[in-house]
């Protein structure tokens, strides 16, 4: 139909107007318009102008409403096709279990971060060179026992790729990657490499394959400028402390590179942190 007179276009808005009374661009009524959501009331055969009415701007606040709960625009062009309340009391509940989804993942994110700020400040406000005793939480990590003598952080990638293979997330993050000597080889002296790799696993997360849970412990602890190859003299203090106070090496040692070069491009940066569970020497 050619006929372009006002009779075909009384009442009605051009598309630069709909535009504007809703706060959209031109492009998103258009690609409403190849989606199917939204058929002019009128086209211009002439010139292509677009005419909306009524019915148009009641259906585009209705996309605008949904879009607002986020549903999909295939949800919603479904149910503005077809009108069927039970359609759409179907397609909330649905956008509702999927946002309390990520309610609860941005959740566990968000307390991954706070962890790992928690790490960050504590190795920048960390004493350096100076022994503490704390008491260590409960720790669920994964574990690969091999030796490995790492002189910084890139030189662990095989054992991570080891420890995330298989897996449908990102473990590997600041402060939960670390190297570990057997409580022998600590009690003897022996600081020569290490003899695990591991991996320290926050409460929330789903690790495929097996996950060993290292009891609460009486540990030393002490921070030192530089990372793994710098590690050993600390060792020997840690000893020194050991032998000092009767006490011996009840567990592997956990050695963290907290700031490394690959958080950093400046030596004079890097904090490693060593926490070696103690017992009482029989």
């Amino acid at each position: 139909m050619t006929d372009t007179s006002s009779e075909h276009t009384d009442g009605l808005l051009r598309i630069g107007e709909v535009a504007r009374l809703f706060n959209l661009s031109v492009g998103t009524l258009r690609h409403y318009e190849q989606l199917g959501l939204l058929e002019p009331a009128h086209i211009d055969p002439a010139s292509g102008y677009r005419y909306y009415g009524a019915r148009q701007l009641s259906t585009l606040n209705t996309i605008s409403n949904l879009r607002v709960l986020d549903l999909p625009l295939a949800q919603i062009r479904e149910f503005v096709t077809t009108r069927d309340v039970d359609l759409m009391q179907r397609q909330l509940a649905q956008q509702q279990e999927l946002i309390e989804r990520k309610r609860r993942e941005l959740e566990r994110v968000s307390r991954k971060i706070n962890n790992r700020l928690a790490l960050l400040r504590g190795a920048l406000d960390a004493e350096l060179d100076t022994i503490y005793e704390v008491n260590a939480p409960e720790l669920r990590c994964a574990v690969l026992r091999e030796r490995v003598n790492p002189t910084d952080a890139y030189a662990l990638e095989w054992q991570i790729r080891q420890l995330q293979k298989g897996q449908h997330e990102t473990f590997v993050f600041l402060g939960n990657l670390g190297v570990g000597i057997a409580p022998e080889r600590i009690a003897t002296g022996d600081f020569d490499g290490y003899d695990e790799v591991f991996l320290l696993l926050d409460d929330t997360d789903d690790y495929l394959g097996d996950v060993e849970v290292r009891p609460a412990a009486r540990c030393l602890t002490i921070s030192f400028r530089g990372t793994h190859g710098q590690a050993a003299p600390r060792y020997e203090l840690l000893l020194d402390y050991m032998h000092e106070r009767d006490l011996s090496p009840a567990g592997p040692s956990r050695e963290i590179a907290l700031i490394d070069d690959i958080i950093s491009d400046d030596p004079a940066t890097y904090v490693t942190q060593i926490t070696v569970p103690v017992t009482a020497s029989k």
